[in-house]
């Protein structure tokens, strides 16, 4: 399966392909005949439907036994679109990623899009002001952060979750600059902008929001939609695309994808929502909010990953391991039972929380979260031991790190006056037989003290101090 994924790959990068993850979105409700309809049940979109993943459709007949009747014909194409405006996807999208995972394990192709033109236009959707302006460099590099990340999710996902019964579809990751690049602005306007009109584009949601507020929109961004539109028709033409998946902030992007491929070839598409994913307050989790929880391990590593749903609220835990994990429906349920008889265990939070950090971070990324876990949870010194630089460094982000030369006789009080842990003087003196030094989780309240092999210094080197309640630093100790 890995092999299929890397051969994949390697011929996105021969014919040039980056990627890119846009947003799409649709919106009109599936109706309960989903549900019961004999063509749809147990299809995917049953399925989709009952784990919360999928729960609106556009166009409204799509809903009914349409689209469910495609892809019972055949493997179809997806696919999503993610505009590169930071370096790293969140968790905000990491559920349309799923969404493409679950039809890649159906055996339909799925394309990851990333919008390395459209990042520089700026999507104004759930926005309330325009975006700041992107180099070219900026957006580049950002594509080939964000393409690494969704490569890596596919391949976890192949590795730790497909059933290697299953025929896999395809995955290929494009960048849309590859047919912008080329493309003049008469030469757009002429094909495109002629089958737009301008009293439908108007009418888009998140055009209106943002007419009637003080710092209105720019024609820059209202030409967004035809961009997407654009997108759409460009991958039902070459690759016979005929499915957007998006979040149900797209709905009038996909709108216009919609009409305007109906208008210029006259092919039936289809558009799935995906809900957003919001805090236990109902903030949408994105970068613009401010509280993103990155797929990127530089940005938020596999420990802060898996704390994050670990902590989720008792409420959020059943509809997120429908959402995040590929767990049979049944063993959710099974689960929940579980936490119920038991909830101090935390057995579904734990759970949620080691699916989504190894499909996101793989097996060594679970591994390393739980170690991290257990040495500051558990204050196991095992863990602390087995820990790498990085990890100490990604579990305690923001403290100091020292490379210290170990010199013979070195004391508990020359340590933490080396790294200015305490005040110089009878004052630092004193905390440390106050007991406010710990030295690898063991109070450490004899100043004079040598530092012992095993004890303070552990056998990777490493010595995690700590004075009071919060400040730790990380000592890395060179020998003679």
């Amino acid at each position: 399966m890995a092999a299929s994924m890397a051969s994949t790959c390697r011929y996105a990068s021969r014919h040039g392909y980056c990627i890119l993850l846009r947003r799409t979105s649709l919106c009109l409700t599936l109706r309960s005949n989903l549900h019961c309809s004999s063509p749809a049940h147990n299809g995917l979109l049953f399925s989709l439907n009952k784990r919360g993943i999928v729960k609106n459709s556009f166009p409204e007949d799509a809903a009914q036994d349409r689209l469910p009747q495609l892809l019972k014909s055949g493997a179809q194409t997806v696919y999503c679109g993610f505009d590169p405006t930071a370096d790293s996807l969140h968790v905000g999208n990491l559920l349309a990623i799923i969404g493409l995972l679950h039809f890649r394990s159906a055996g339909h192709h799925v394309l990851a899009v990333l919008g390395g033109a459209t990042a520089q236009i700026g999507d104004p959707s759930g926005k309330t002001s325009e975006r700041e302006p992107m180099s070219a460099d900026a957006v580049e590099a950002n594509t080939r952060s964000i393409r690494e990340s969704i490569q890596r999710i596919f391949t976890n996902h192949e590795v730790q979750f497909q059933d290697r019964a299953k025929k896999l579809g395809t995955v290929t990751v494009l960048n849309n600059m590859k047919w912008y690049k080329d493309c003049s602005v008469v030469g757009f306007l002429s094909e495109a902008g002629r089958h737009f009109r301008m009293g439908t584009m108007l009418s888009r949601h998140s055009v209106q929001s943002r007419l009637k507020s003080s710092d209105g929109m720019s024609l820059t961004e209202f030409t967004y939609q035809m961009f997407q539109a654009y997108d759409f028709h460009h991958l039902n033409q070459i690759y016979g695309c005929k499915i957007q998946l998006g979040g149900t902030d797209q709905l009038g992007n996909l709108m216009s994808g919609h009409e305007y491929i109906h208008k210029v070839s006259g092919e039936e598409v289809y558009g799935l929502t995906v809900p957003l994913v919001t805090s236990s307050v109902g903030d949408k989790l994105g970068k613009t909010a401010g509280n993103a929880v990155w797929l990127n391990r530089d940005k938020t590593s596999p420990f802060e990953l898996y704390q994050f749903f670990v902590r989720q609220p008792d409420a959020s835990v059943k509809e997120y391991l429908k959402l995040f994990t590929f767990l049979p429906l049944a063993e959710v349920e099974r689960l929940m039972e579980q936490q119920r008889e038991d909830p101090g265990k935390r057995l579904a939070h734990k759970r949620l929380a080691a699916e989504v950090t190894k499909l996101v971070h793989g097996k060594e990324g679970l591994e390393s979260a739980k170690r991290c876990t257990n040495a500051l949870y558990h204050s196991s010194i095992q863990a602390l031991e087995e820990m790498s630089d990085e990890e100490l460094r990604e579990l305690f982000r923001e403290s100091p790190f020292h490379e210290l030369l170990l010199e013979p006789g070195t004391t508990v009080i020359d340590a933490c006056r080396r790294i200015n842990a305490i005040p110089e003087g009878p004052r630092g003196y004193q905390m440390v037989l106050a007991g406010a030094v710990w030295i690898n989780h063991s109070c450490s309240d004899k100043p004079e003290q040598v530092l012992i092999p095993k004890i303070h210094i552990l056998s990777n080197g490493l010595t995690l101090l700590r004075v009071g309640k919060k400040n730790f630093y990380i000592i890395k100790w060179l020998s003679l």
